[in-house]
């Protein structure tokens, strides 16, 4: 009695990757979708090899019948394919021309081949150039600092076209331990995190994407060193982004996964804009993913100092 044997399929999911039983990775009933999603490399490979295949094919029925193309030197391998590159490609130099009925309908058979797999390179070529694709940086790192008072997660979102994503949105999820009900069932938990802003009229530039840990966040009551412990158990952060490209008017999207040990504490992200000496305002992208220790006791009440006074003097002003 013969085993199935499962081929095994691997999917990455962020930095993990998950070998799949039972399911194969090619149908020929998706095979456009296959040709969409591999790299151009192996499609030229694809089309390259399929090209010197049906000719080299084509080239061995030429010689089958002797004498049927003319000016060809009889039994000459070079010459036959060589008419069945003209052939195919309708080139129809003239020098070589088929001389009897057998010649006539392989010629035939294959300018028609050649005309669906021309039309149909056209369209896969076509459909790959004017793919919408998005190029959205996601910060490497997310920290988790006190804003307003408040624990919060945060990372950051840049738009390195020059160019807007109308109407961005921004999803986060996070993918906690595995969990078994009393029934029985075993399922992986997902949790939507509830953002301060999870939606922008327009991206140009950066946009920083915030979370509140308060009580009604799956992340309350987790300290840094719960976040290194549960760091080998796979919680993991996703992170989707979508959109309208302004330039192309469609929909793009991007996605980005934080692992726990991307999660920073304490820290705050560089800031990125500043006015130079021409009052001119600058973004430095150099700094995107850096962070720094948040202000010292002094150095907030400072900040505090200086906000009073400025409250004051808005006070005296109206």
């Amino acid at each position: 009695m013969k085993k199935n044997r499962q081929k095994t399929v691997v999917r990455k999911i962020g930095s993990v990757n998950f070998r799949v039983l039972g399911v194969t990775h090619f149908y020929w009933s998706d095979f456009y979708h296959w040709l969409m999603t591999i790299s151009w490399q192996q499609l030229w490979v694809i089309i390259i090899s399929c090209y010197f295949v049906i000719n080299t094919l084509f080239a061995f029925l030429y010689l089958g019948s002797n004498g049927g193309i003319a000016n060809a030197k009889p039994g000459s391998f070079i010459d036959a394919f060589s008419f069945s590159i003209q052939t195919m490609a309708t080139i129809g130099y003239g020098a070589m021309y088929p001389t009897n009925l057998y010649t006539h309908i392989l010629v035939a058979i294959e300018v028609f081949i050649g005309l669906i797999g021309m039309a149909m390179i056209t369209g896969l070529m076509f459909a790959r150039f004017s793919l919408p694709t998005a190029r959205v940086l996601f910060s490497r790192v997310a920290v988790i600092s006190p804003y307003n008072g408040v624990p919060t997660l945060i990372f950051r979102i840049a738009n390195q076209r020059q160019n807007w994503i109308v109407e961005a949105q921004v999803r986060v999820t996070i993918l906690l331990n595995q969990e078994v009900t009393p029934e029985g069932h075993s399922l992986q938990r997902l949790c939507d995190l509830e953002l301060v802003r999870s939606e922008t009229p327009m991206l140009a530039l950066t946009w920083s994407v915030m979370h509140h840990i308060d009580k009604n966040s799956p992340l309350h009551g987790w300290s840094e060193n719960d976040f290194r412990d549960l760091n080998n158990q796979d919680i993991r952060f996703f992170v989707t982004l979508t959109g309208l490209d302004e330039t192309v008017s469609q929909t793009i999207h991007a996605r980005h996964v934080y692992t726990l040990d991307k999660i920073i504490w304490d820290k705050r992200f560089v800031d990125l804009m500043s006015i130079g000496t021409d009052g001119k305002r600058y973004f430095d992208y150099s700094h995107f993913h850096d962070v720094v220790p948040l202000e010292t006791n002094k150095n907030k009440r400072r900040i505090e100092t200086l906000n009073q006074d400025n409250k004051n003097s808005h006070n005296r002003i109206f």
